[in-house]
C-alpha cells in the first residue's frame, strides 16, 4: 500500500498534485515520489508549476519524438500571439548564449547545426578517446589511492568528464575549475523556483563564458587545430557557416552537457552500487556485464529528471487537451520507472533485460553526447572499484538542491 508523504498531496481523480520542488524529502529521493505518481495518476497537473507532466514510459517515449510538439515556440508565434511575458532585462546575457542552443532549437536551424557537431560525437570517434579516458582515470586514483578516504566528486568526478570534454572542443584543460564555476552558475536558470539571486549569477556567467569563447574563437580563425571548434568554424554546410553567436551558444552548451550530467552520474552511480549491496567485482566482469551495470545506474539514478516541450498545435493526449503555446513537461526520471515496463522498478537490478532508459531523451534532440557519457561511465567506475576494493560510503550522502538535476552535494568514500 502506498502511503502518501506530508509533502505531497495528489488528486488522482482530477489528475492534480500539490507539491513542493524544494523539499529536501521530495528531492532528496525523488523516486520515491515518482511510484506514487505511477500509482495513483501519471499524467497529472502539477499546481505549483502551473503545467502538465508525464510520467509513463510509453507517453513519455511518444511526445519526445512527437513533431506537433517543439523546444522552441517562437519561430511560429509572437509572444504577444501566445501572452507570454517579455524576456526578462537582467538574463539578457544568458539568453543570448541560449538563442542558438541545439537544445532549444527546432529544424531547420537545429540540422544545420547539430550535422556539423555530430561527427565528432559518434561513437567511433568518440572511442578514440578510451586510452586519455583511462589514463586520466588512474592518474586520478593515483593521488588519492593512500589516504584511505576521498570526496569522489572534487576528486574524480568533477574532473573526468570537463577535461575530457576541453580536450574535444579545443579548450585548454587548466579553464577546467573556471569551467566548472561558469556551468555551475549557469544551470541555475534550470531550477525550480529559482532566486533573483541565481538568475544574476547565470547571468554573469553567460557573459564571461561566451566573452572567453568568443576570444577562443578568434584565435582558431586565426590559426586552426585538429579541434571540433576548429572544425565547426571552417565547415560549411550547404554553402553557410555557423555565425559567432551559434558558435558561442554551440561551444556553451556541448561544455555545460558535455560534463555537468556525467558528474552527476558517476556519483550517482557509485552511491547506487554502494548501496546496493551487490559485489562489485560481479557487476563489471566484462564488457556486457559493466554495459548493463551502467545502464542500470542510468535507469535508477537519472542525472536530468525533466525534459520541457512547447504544444505547436492543438493537440490531446492522454485525454488532456493543449493548445499552441501550451508547455508540457516530460519526467524522464519517472519514465524510467514505470512498472508497466521495468519489475520492481526501485530495485537496481543490473541484470534486467526490459526496456532502454529514456534517460538521454529521444528524438531528434536524443543527447548528442550520449556516446561521450557511456564511455567515460563505462571505463572510470570498473576502474574505479577495481583499483578501490574495499569502497564504502563514509557517511550518508546528500542531493543537491538543483531540480530537475539530479546530483549530489558531495561523496565521501573511505577503503
Amino acid at each position: 500500500m502506498n502511503t502518501m508523504p506530508d509533502f505531497l498531496h495528489i488528486d488522482a481523480q482530477q489528475r492534480s498534485v500539490s507539491l513542493d520542488a524544494r523539499n529536501p524529502a521530495f528531492y532528496g529521493n525523488p523516486n520515491a515520489t515518482y511510484a506514487l505518481f505511477h500509482a495513483h495518476c501519471p499524467t497529472f497537473y502539477w499546481k505549483e508549476q502551473k503545467q502538465w507532466f508525464f510520467t509513463g514510459y510509453d507517453h513519455v517515449n511518444a511526445l519526445l519524438r512527437d513533431r506537433r510538439f517543439g523546444r522552441q515556440i517562437l519561430h511560429i508565434a509572437t509572444r504577444e500571439e501566445l501572452g507570454l511575458p517579455e524576456p526578462l532585462e537582467h538574463t539578457q546575457n544568458f539568453d543570448a548564449a541560449e538563442r542558438h542552443s541545439l537544445l532549444e532549437i527546432e529544424p531547420s536551424e537545429h540540422t544545420r547545426l547539430r550535422t556539423l557537431v555530430n561527427r565528432a560525437f559518434v561513437s567511433r570517434h568518440v572511442e578514440k578517446m578510451k586510452p586519455e579516458i583511462e589514463t586520466l582515470a588512474h592518474r586520478l586514483i593515483d593521488r588519492f589511492e593512500k589516504d584511505g578516504q576521498t570526496e569522489l566528486l572534487s576528486s574524480f568526478a568533477d574532473i573526468i568528464p570537463v577535461t575530457m570534454i576541453a580536450r574535444m572542443i579545443g579548450i585548454p584543460e587548466e579553464m577546467g575549475p573556471q569551467l566548472l564555476k561558469w556551468s555551475h552558475a549557469y544551470v541555475g536558470m534550470y531550477m525550480f523556483k529559482r532566486s533573483r539571486e541565481d538568475e544574476l549569477a547565470a547571468d554573469r556567467a553567460a557573459k564571461e563564458f561566451a566573452d572567453y569563447v568568443r576570444s577562443v574563437i578568434a584565435e582558431r580563425r586565426a590559426e586552426p587545430k585538429d579541434d571540433l571548434l576548429s572544425h565547426m568554424i571552417h565547415t560549411e554546410h550547404k554553402g553557410q557557416f555557423l555565425t559567432d553567436d551559434e558558435l558561442i551558444s554551440t561551444t556553451i552548451v556541448l561544455l555545460n552537457a558535455g560534463h555537468e550530467a556525467t558528474v552527476h552520474q558517476i556519483g550517482n552511480s557509485v552511491r547506487v552500487i554502494l548501496e546496493s549491496g551487490l559485489n562489485p567485482q560481479s557487476l563489471f566482469g566484462d564488457e556486457k556485464t559493466t554495459e548493463r551495470t551502467v545502464e542500470e545506474t542510468l535507469r535508477i539514478g537519472a542525472p536530468v529528471h525533466i525534459f520541457q516541450r512547447w504544444a505547436l498545435e492543438p493537440v490531446e493526449i492522454d485525454g488532456v487537451k493543449f493548445e499552441r503555446g501550451d508547455k508540457v513537461s516530460l519526467i524522464l526520471a519517472a519514465a524510467n520507472l514505470d512498472p508497466l515496463k521495468f519489475s520492481d522498478p526501485l530495485t537496481f537490478k543490473p541484470d534486467r533485460a526490459e526496456a532502454p532508459n529514456l534517460s538521454f531523451g529521444a528524438g531528434i534532440h536524443f543527447c548528442i553526447g550520449a556516446p561521450l557519457a557511456r564511455l567515460e561511465l563505462n571505463i572510470v567506475l570498473p576502474l574505479l572499484f577495481q583499483r578501490l576494493p574495499h569502497l564504502k560510503l563514509a557517511s550518508q550522502p546528500n542531493v543537491k538542491d538543483v531540480y530537475h538535476f539530479h546530483g549530489l552535494e558531495r561523496l565521501d568514500l573511505t577503503w
